[in-house]
């Protein structure tokens, strides 16, 4: 308990004392899908983005596309924090009802969660003293335990498998243009 207290603390003062920026991405707004996302200052070239995705599409192509990415990444500035070439680290996890790749115009949909371990690249612009914008893209590999059920009935396909399947694979999972905006 002391170590969680301990850690909000450490958040708290640095969140109060330091850049923090509040963002929303405005490329997967597009899609309707809203990711949002606070970054703050841990260092003199450092910071800490937390974001969120998530998608609540019923229906893409007649299967789910529901998802919940959760995101902290640190991130290492090579000029001045928000302002210029950055890269960062990952590791992100997740739950998702949706039709994985490979299965498009297939009676298949998966549900279950994931976990993803990555690096970002990006460039930040100070637009003025209160707002900037970050261009990124981001990947790396992604870990999914998941079951598989038939879109007509929601039924289980996969009932040769014991508990769940699982699959790995390298993928892009991050991208967009977040537009931020500086609260302190």
């Amino acid at each position: 308990m002391k170590k969680y207290l301990s850690l909000f603390f450490l958040l708290s003062v640095s969140l109060s004392y330091s850049q923090t920026y509040v963002k929303f991405n405005g490329a997967t707004a597009l899609a309707l899908i809203p990711n949002i996302g606070v970054e703050t200052s841990i260092g003199k070239k450092m910071t800490l983005q937390v974001d969120a995705t998530a998608s609540f599409w019923e229906s893409v192509n007649g299967a789910p596309f529901k998802a919940f990415i959760l995101t902290p990444e640190v991130r290492y500035h090579f000029n001045e924090k928000n302002n210029g070439l950055y890269v960062g680290g990952n590791i992100s996890g997740g739950v998702f009802e949706l039709q994985k790749y490979g299965y498009k115009d297939t009676d298949f949909y998966q549900k279950g969660l994931n976990y993803m371990l990555g690096v970002t690249i990006g460039y930040q612009w100070k637009v003025s003293d209160k707002w900037a914008l970050d261009l990124f893209v981001g990947g790396g590999h992604q870990e999914a335990f998941y079951k598989g059920y038939l879109l007509s009935t929601g039924e289980r396909y996969d009932t040769w498998v014991h508990d769940y399947n699982k699959s790995g694979e390298w993928i892009l999972y991050r991208g967009g243009l977040m537009i931020a905006y500086k609260i302190n």
